[in-house]
């Protein structure tokens, strides 16, 4: 039986991968998407090799585009090391393509669990999502960083463009050999991740809490704290009517709040904190491939949906021998389902959002009746039966399609 497609009215920006990441978004694609869907794609092949023969400059201009058209979706996609660069012969070492990205959008990670009732939970008692915040900007991932071979003194230096006075703090006298580090941020990133922690809590009603270590970075993590209370005040009447809260916390306590809590809270961090946060709560509700990650700008115009986890070469390795593969898709599901959901959204086509949660629903009760990936059936024993990645898809598509005849 033929089903009138659900039509979307503005493209969405799609940016393939490597590996068995972009084979799984490709069936995801063909599937589950494009029978149902008459959408409009935009598309960038940001594969390593089309990154090597673009110097890269495929990846700028997919950031262009996701800016322009306001939804995108992204597939894994490698970061080359050295021994990567060599089995690709590439030209040299490409950043990471979703740092490009989130640069261009300015925006804040969201990774939120995907909660299946059979699936055990490391931490049981985490019956509702967490929703992890990370800033994706500066820090470790844009720091400075220097070895020194013997005694001497490292000092911070900022020169004022205006040519005032610089500021000079001494770091250390070195008696020997050592490391050190310079790490930065600027207050209207730090505005903006705060604006779009605090909007998304509003969307979700969830309250908001952001981990910090002030009494160590009286002045760096101090700043965050102080801009985090400025622009709260632009939502304070929308929490209390809302009856949320915004609380800033010790990372320590959030650390120890989280494990002892049920859920249903989102937790702001900054960006190598989200970093590891964010795989501490995924392997606590059960697998790295039930995390779900949205990339949204300070003022919610701007989203785009990724897949969580790496390409996963070994399962790709497999794949191209002809072996079957029991890589879990959930992830690329939902990164296409939580991609059309913002899509309508902002389009205010309630049918684009009622398939995306159709979509999600459906996937969801395949896993609790019973068909799931390996990675899943371990967790319940280690007899659970299992289906292959596509064996997974084509059910999928089986059961969404008799559930919107």
């Amino acid at each position: 039986m033929t089903i009138a497609r659900v039509k979307v009215r503005t493209p969405l920006v799609e940016m393939e991968g490597d590996e068995m990441a972009r084979v799984l978004w490709q069936w995801v694609r063909d599937e589950l998407i494009l029978p149902f869907v008459d959408v409009s794609l935009i598309q960038f092949d940001l594969s390593i090799g089309n990154r090597d023969r673009t110097d890269d400059q495929v990846t700028l201009q997919a950031g262009q585009a996701a800016k322009e058209y306001g939804v995108s979706l992204k597939c894994s996609t490698i970061t080359p090391d050295r021994a990567r660069q060599q089995e690709f012969g590439l030209a040299r070492l490409y950043p990471s393509p979703n740092g490009t990205i989130r640069n261009a959008l300015d925006g804040t990670i969201f990774r939120e669990p995907i909660i299946c009732v059979n699936v055990p939970r490391l931490v049981a008692h985490w019956s509702q999502p967490v929703v992890i915040a990370r800033h994706a900007f500066g820090e470790q991932y844009r720091a400075k960083e220097i070895v020194v071979g013997g005694a001497g003194t490292m000092k911070l230096v900022f020169e004022p463009a205006d040519g005032g006075e610089p500021l000079v703090q001494t770091i250390h006298e070195f008696p020997g050999a050592g490391v050190a580090l310079g790490l930065f941020n600027l207050d209207e990133s730090i505005r903006g991740f705060a604006r779009a922690c605090l909007n998304f809590g509003l969307q979700r009603g969830y309250p908001v809490y952001f981990s910090h270590k002030g009494t160590v970075l009286k002045q760096y993590d101090g700043r965050f704290k102080e801009i985090f209370a400025e622009v709260f005040e632009e939502f304070a009447q929308a929490y209390e009517a809302a009856q949320l809260v915004y609380e800033p916390r010790l990372i320590d306590d959030m650390v120890a709040f989280s494990l002892k809590s049920s859920g249903g809270y989102l937790w702001a961090c900054k960006n190598y904190d989200g970093d590891v946060q964010s795989d501490y709560l995924a392997q606590g509700y059960g697998s790295p491939g039930l995390m779900t990650s949205v990339l949204m700008s300070p003022d919610g115009r701007c989203i785009q949906t990724e897949t969580a986890h790496g390409t996963a070469v070994r399962h790709y390795r497999q794949h191209k021998r002809g072996e079957p593969t029991s890589s879990n898709p959930l992830a690329t599901i939902f990164a296409w389902s939580r991609a059309l959901w913002q899509r309508g959204r902002l389009d205010e086509t309630p049918d684009v959002m009622n398939f995306a949660a159709t979509l999600e629903r459906t996937c969801i009760e395949l896993v609790e009746a019973g068909t799931m990936t390996r990675d899943l059936a371990l967790l319940i024993s280690q007899d659970s039966p299992y289906v292959g990645a596509g064996a997974f898809v084509r059910r999928a598509g089986r059961a969404l399609q008799a559930r919107l005849n």
